[in-house]
């Protein structure tokens, strides 16, 4: 279907940050899939782990036992704020699933009016008619009928709105801790724990989408923890797989209260080779330098970025967002940007409110950051000439 407006590209393989093209030609990936392949191409432990389960096991259903499902549940548990996981394919199966959960958990408390749910304004949470609904981005829900009910949309970062949008059939609040589609806007680490605490007070759940942001993305496993509070349930997908579909709702036993066997199930999910992926990708980010040497990088790269939108204010309005989520706000049209990089060797991608996203793996050292960057203020100097 023509649902996808390709880059006349194609790459034969991966190795790193690198991608190349059947003729030879090498690119610097800094889109890496968008936020998916977080530890490169063709990672040699992920590439063995693969290959190893290939071997023995790729489907029995969730009617068993799956060992590696348990491990990677028992280590995303011991690493984050939940008590349990629920294992899907996608991130927009992991919003679906975690928003149905909100609901089950009023209606088991005996509230079950209580099955509205506030949303920001820029969000994406994933392509379905719930998780499009629940964004209330009129670009994308044109021409799909009714809107799924049941969402009430509030300006991102304004805890006033959010404040008076709460009612009696209000249950939970959806939020990205950074907003990626919506153009990587970051929500306010104090805009983050006032969400904790009218949580509390009013007894809703806080549901946390990290399907792009998590995942060691901004140099901590999950960016709520900069912020040092809990959610109630998590929506997790992109990077946990490296490249191999999954995705994953982590939640507090509390919240888990109107889940029971027979309430939600998946075909795929939880399937035999994406557990031992997903444990494989928990081997090298659990690794003690892993998340330092992340931030570290990010550092550098933010450092070099920020200096290249002083000098080239014709091109780069600002530099956003944290880590290696990071996004450059132009001045140019974001695609007529993004195209140019792609000539110079580099891969991003676009974003809304006119930005560039750069999503580059996390094994990035000091030598891509500046490779990036050579790329990037190439790019610029083209309009800077023009000028």
């Amino acid at each position: 279907m023509h649902t996808y407006a390709r880059a006349d590209l194609a790459f034969e393989r991966g190795e790193g940050p690198y991608l190349y093209t059947a003729d030879g030609r090498r690119f610097l990936d800094f889109a890496a899939g968008i936020a998916v392949n977080a530890l490169g191409h063709s990672h040699p432990h992920l590439v063995k782990v693969l290959q190893e389960q290939a071997g023995k096991l790729w489907h029995v259903s969730n009617l068993y036992e799956i060992p590696e499902g348990r491990r990677l549940a028992e280590r995303l548990v011991a690493n984050s704020f939940a008590d349990k996981v629920f294992f899907c394919n996608s991130g927009a199966e992991a919003i679906e699933g975690a928003l149905k959960l909100a609901r089950r958990y009023h209606y088991a408390a005996g509230q079950p009016e209580r099955m509205r749910v506030i949303s920001c304004t820029g969000a994406f949470h994933g392509r379905t008619l719930t998780t499009l609904s629940a964004a209330g981005n009129p670009k994308y829900l044109e021409g799909t009928g009714p809107t799924a009910e049941g969402f009430d949309n509030v300006p991102f970062g304004n805890m006033n709105e959010l404040r008076n949008a709460i009612r009696p059939e209000t249950g939970a609040i959806l939020v990205e801790p950074i907003q990626g589609e919506g153009g990587i806007r970051a929500a306010d680490l104090d805009y983050l724990k006032a969400l904790r605490n009218v949580c509390d007070e009013y007894g809703l759940l806080l549901v946390l989408d990290e399907i792009q942001c998590g995942m060691g993305r901004t140099g901590k496993l999950f960016a709520y923890e900069w912020a040092d509070i809990r959610p109630d349930v998590m929506a997790l997908a992109k990077g946990l797989g490296g490249g191999f579909p999954i995705g994953a709702i982590l939640a507090t036993e509390k919240a888990c209260g109107g889940m029971q066997p027979g309430i939600h199930g998946t075909t795929f999910g939880g399937n035999p080779l994406a557990m031992a992926v997903g444990n494989a990708v928990l081997d090298v980010m659990l690794e003690p330098d892993f998340l330092p040497h992340v931030q570290r990088t990010a550092e550098q790269l933010r450092g070099k970025l920020e200096d290249l939108a002083a000098r080239f204010p014709e091109v780069l309005a600002e530099v956003r967002g944290a880590g290696l989520m990071l996004g450059l706000k132009c001045v140019v049209p974001n695609t007529e940007l993004v195209a140019k990089l792609r000539e110079e060797g580099l891969l991003t991608v676009g974003a809304a409110e006119n930005v560039v996203r750069l999503l580059p793996p996390l094994i990035i050292d000091a030598r891509h950051v500046d490779e990036a960057v050579q790329a990037i203020e190439r790019a610029c100097s083209t309009w800077a000439k023009a000028a």
